[in-house]
């Protein structure tokens, strides 16, 4: 059975010397955590420095979103090449805050978690309904095309099962404290 994973999304947060000084202050409670699969996914300013302060530890970096091609004139991006190249092990794919703001969706999403794990990266892909989709009933509607789009041609395995995260994260639920 798959350790429980705690997952951290600084979102829009810390400089690199802020990153470094937090992970200096947490490193000595959770650097080698047994019982759970750590992950910090910080602003891709911060990922380099990150992974070479948490290297030989047990706690994984991840970027929160990459491109689908590898290279190109996609201005902003960042490709699932270059997060590896810098020693992250994960990436957020589909965060409600980037469907909604910057357009993502289940087939962008679905072309990113094929490149993350051609490129051996584990994605935590995340699925999750508004509110407005929970209160008219098409909750389960809206999760499962969520998952047919975006696992399409995409075969998880018991063998490959610990590359892939799936995170649950109903939109209407975030910083609201209403639960299920």
């Amino acid at each position: 059975m798959r350790k429980p994973i705690i997952a951290g999304n600084w979102k829009m947060n810390k400089t690199p010397d802020e990153a470094i000084s937090f992970i200096e202050q947490l490193a000595p409670s959770v650097i080698n955590e047994k019982k759970v699969e750590m992950v910090i996914c910080a602003t891709s300013l911060c990922l380099d420095r990150l992974s070479k302060a948490l290297e030989g530890s047990s706690v994984g970096v991840g970027a929160q979103n990459i491109y689908w091609e590898d290279n190109g004139a996609f201005t902003g991006e960042i490709s699932a090449k270059m997060v590896k190249s810098i020693g992250c092990q994960y990436v957020i794919i589909g965060h409600s805050e980037r469907r909604q703001f910057f357009g993502d969706n289940d087939i962008s999403v679905n072309m990113k978690v094929k490149k993350a794990l051609e490129s051996g990266l584990k994605p935590i892909m995340c699925i999750g309904e508004t509110l407005a989709e929970r209160e008219s009933g098409k909750t389960d509607q809206i999760v499962i095309s969520q998952l047919e789009i975006g696992l399409n041609g995409i075969k998880i395995t018991t063998g490959n099962a610990e590359n892939f995260i799936l995170a649950y994260e109903p939109v209407w639920a975030i910083g609201t404290g209403k639960t299920c």
